[in-house]
């Protein structure tokens, strides 16, 4: 059995990092070389994201998208501490409405 941050790493984590992403690049324009660095992971797993290689789950309810937009304008205007902060907090939000990315 695994523990929830165990399963965090490995199946909502790139959930979090795909649609932190998809926000920093749609809503904040920023480009993928500039999200990649915002969110500490590289630019070819960004492209990995758009190009549905990685981080695929089922569409996410409006709750979770409005935070993990506000979540993007908080790491756009912030620093790494932030950026660690509101990943644990998107991932808490998850965990407690039971979605997982299995």
């Amino acid at each position: 059995m695994k523990i929830h941050c165990e399963e965090a790493v490995w199946y909502t984590l790139p959930i979090i990092r795909k649609e932190l992403a998809k926000s920093l690049i749609k809503d904040y324009g920023l480009t993928q070389r500039k999200a990649a660095e915002k969110l500490g992971i590289t630019e070819s797993a960004v492209s990995q994201y758009f190009s549905k290689k990685r981080g695929n789950f089922k569409p996410l309810d409006a709750t979770i998208r409005k935070e993990i937009k506000e979540s993007a304008r908080r790491i756009l205007i912030g620093d790494n501490h932030v950026m660690k902060t509101e990943v644990c907090r998107i991932c808490h939000l998850l965990l407690a409405k039971g979605l997982r990315g299995e």
